[in-house]
């Protein structure tokens, strides 16, 4: 059994739509990332970059103690290891997938959710809006190469590492899906490989489970007391604001 320390966003859909995908069993512990969970000692222990999703699998490969996972990236890999499926194990086409994983973990992902914190969430919380005006143009116009460099790709190709469905898909196809809600719907006519691509893999039953997992626990209603606490929580984050979470947990491991 893998325990899945989650909250519905697109790094945590990369792992339910994994796990899914291998018929693996799972269960879900939420971490409520605007409620402060992720700053806990207990999930420090798992996840000392205080980021979700991590895993504890208590069938680890090759046996012994439960192994627990953080960054998303890693624990696909691992799980695809686990089962044998959606990466070769060997030679050139398990570095080819690979590449296309990192390339996500790098520059998709991030890019994605900068240009959603400057575009959003930002006028939220920025005095003054100019502020904001270069920071959306720099991730904002980030996130239109990269569909282009995924554009291209797909081109040629299709799914993102050739005929095969693999890790690379569900990685980029969480944060991909989201193109459209980010920029608008008129962004699929500049990108129509990607299009075709997102619909594809948006149609296997494993997807659209795992994109649904614990769907409900993003759909509190807040105060507005409530959702400024969030914000403070979710952004601007510094070293002192978690050093004390994370001597907690420290001391607590020790």
């Amino acid at each position: 059994m893998i325990d899945v320390h989650y909250w519905p966003t697109p790094n945590g859909w990369k792992v339910t739509i994994l796990l899914e995908e291998c018929e693996l069993p799972y269960t879900i512990v939420p971490v409520d990332i605007g409620g402060g969970d992720q700053f806990t000692a207990e999930f420090l222990r798992l996840s000392p970059n205080n980021r979700m999703p991590a895993i504890i699998d208590h069938d680890p490969i090759g046996g012994g103690a439960p192994l627990a996972l953080f960054e998303s990236g890693a624990i696909m890999e691992y799980i695809a290891d686990k089962t044998g499926k959606f990466l070769p194990t060997e030679g050139p086409d398990r570095y080819r997938v690979l590449q296309w994983v990192h390339w996500q973990m790098a520059n998709l992902g991030p890019m994605m959710g900068n240009a959603n914190h400057f575009k959003n969430y930002g006028k939220n919380i920025a005095d003054d809006p100019k502020q904001l005006e270069y920071g959306t143009q720099r991730f904002v116009g980030e996130v239109d190469r990269l569909l282009g460099v995924l554009d291209a790709q797909l081109g040629v190709n299709e799914y993102v590492v050739g005929s095969n469905y693999s890790i690379a898909d569900m990685i980029i196809w969480s944060w991909a899906f989201l193109a459209g809600r980010l920029l608008d719907d008129s962004v699929w006519e500049s990108f129509p490989n990607v299009k075709r691509w997102v619909d594809q893999v948006h149609s296997r039953p494993a997807v659209l489970k795992g994109r649904k997992v614990g769907e409900e626990l993003g759909t509190a209603e807040r105060t507005p007391e409530q959702e400024e606490a969030r914000r403070k929580i979710l952004f601007n984050q510094t070293n002192d604001k978690v050093r004390a979470a994370r001597e907690a947990a420290a001391k607590s491991a020790g």
